[in-house]
């Protein structure tokens, strides 16, 4: 016979017996969520000053609770504190401690339910890891425009379909990152300001009859306006089994973890010997067990593999909530090692990125020579014939007639004889020929948002300053 476990705070009159040790086991969520505990206490602390406040404590049992929590919370923080696998989750560890050293702690529950203790204490973890995440792009992003203001010279081929296409400033193409790690950093500061309502006070899922001080509470945790106004969920049954903030921030962050893999994947490229515009330190490179010579982007790789695991929790989130009727069901208590690894990941990758990125340095021989291509100004090219009067598709066709062209003669297009050129049309006069000098083709590009030199710099102050 499997033995069963029988704990008086987590099982109700209902029960004549605990679960098996092989369900209890399966149930459990304390082996993940005790790292709640900071905001469950937190939690508890503002609960019990509303039923002081209400009068459902008197000023001893509060007092009593207050000093219970806190010095549990000193514990844990010390890591003495001993988690319970048969108490389930941190709420029912937390409380069962509590009362076995305050016999008032029978009361913390009061007008609560573990529904929207959940809820609640998701919200709060949530909204600091947030704070955390969007400070951590923040550094992300100041390491790319210090990388960006130490190549501002350097220039590269742009590439379309992985074949070069337009000269650009490394400058600008790392400035492209800064942009989507902004978007990033807004939609996550959205996320954020939606998820800051407190669910306390919901229960179940249809409140108390209890005179419960929802607003009090939602005052001493910070969910509140700008004005200072408590900010409270407006539907019971909603609050208790919402997890839409728990989508919308795993979506965002699956979002960002694309952009640090498509980061990640372009200093891979060009830390390659094929493209050479970059080497990586020794701090953020690994070597083969078998190749001396290899020196290996391992962590750029990682960080770009472990989008795949943050785009998988995204997705099994969405999979765990598509059938759930209302209100909790205990498919939720899934959502936390989701929510709690992809949080962990996004972190981890934007701090190495950021590191990695301080140790990246551009060869700016190399990146000469990939963009002393002249084919990389034939667009260039056909805008100078637009300049005088062609139709831009007629201009188009004549300027890939002389790439083919310049291909059957087997020489660079800026090297073709003039007779050539004059062959395909009398337009293709010296002068015209002037516009394969890279350098003077970037100025030629002082558009807003584009990669002319003046703009660039704009551009790097702007952030500079935004970032300070």
């Amino acid at each position: 016979m499997k033995k069963r476990l029988v704990s008086p705070i987590s099982r109700s009159g209902r029960f004549q017996t605990g679960p098996s040790e092989e369900v209890a086991r399966f149930t459990q969520s304390i082996s993940f969520d005790q790292r709640l505990w900071a905001q469950d206490i937190a939690g508890s602390l503002a609960h019990a000053a509303m039923l002081h406040k209400v009068g459902l404590l008197s000023t001893r049992e509060y007092r009593a609770i207050r000093r219970g929590l806190q010095s549990i919370a000193q514990e844990i923080a010390a890591g003495r504190f001993v988690w319970r696998p048969e108490l389930e989750d941190v709420h029912m560890n937390i409380e069962a401690e509590l009362t076995r050293r305050v016999p008032a702690g029978a009361r913390l529950h009061t007008g609560r339910s573990r529904n929207d203790q959940i809820a609640l204490d998701l919200r709060l973890w949530l909204r600091e890891e947030i704070a955390g995440l969007l400070d951590d792009l923040r550094a992300l992003m100041g390491a790319l425009v210090r990388l960006a203001e130490r190549n501002a010279a350097v220039l590269i081929p742009g590439y379309t379909h992985l074949q070069r296409a337009q000269p650009v400033s490394v400058a600008h193409h790392l400035l492209a990152y800064v942009e989507m790690l902004d978007r990033d950093r807004e939609r996550l500061a959205q996320c954020a300001e939606r998820l800051n309502v407190c669910p306390l006070g919901a229960g179940a899922l249809a409140g108390s009859t209890l005179p419960l001080d929802r607003a009090f509470v939602a005052r001493e945790l910070g969910f509140v306006d700008r004005r200072g106004r408590p900010r409270l969920t407006t539907n019971s049954m909603d609050a208790v089994s919402d997890r839409d903030f728990v989508v919308e921030f795993c979506a965002h962050a699956a979002l960002l973890a694309v952009h640090l893999s498509r980061l990640a994947e372009d200093l891979i490229l060009w830390n390659s010997a094929e493209f050479g515009f970059i080497r990586i330190g020794d701090a953020y490179t690994t070597g083969s067990s078998l190749m001396p010579q290899k020196k290996n982007p391992d962590v750029a790789e990682l960080i770009r593999g472990k989008s795949g695991r943050v785009i998988g929790n995204l997705t099994a989130l969405l999979v765990v909530l598509k059938g759930l009727p209302l209100t909790y069901n205990r498919d939720l208590q899934e959502d936390k090692e989701r929510l709690f690894d992809t949080a962990d990941t996004v972190r981890a990758c934007a701090r190495l990125m950021a590191g990695m990125l301080e140790q990246v340095e551009f060869q700016p021989e190399r990146c000469a020579a990939a963009v002393a291509d002249p084919m990389l100004l034939a667009t260039d090219l056909a805008e100078a014939l637009v300049r005088r009067g062609v139709p831009f598709r007629q201009a188009h066709h004549l300027v890939g007639a002389a790439v083919a062209r310049a291909e059957q003669l087997g020489c660079p297009l800026d090297q073709m004889p003039l007779s050539e050129w004059q062959a395909l049309s009398p337009l293709f006069d010296p002068s015209m020929l002037r516009v394969f000098e890279v350098k003077a083709a970037l100025q030629r590009r002082e558009l807003p948002g584009g990669p002319g030199p003046r703009e660039v710099a704009r551009q790097l102050k702007r952030w500079k300053q935004r970032l300070q």
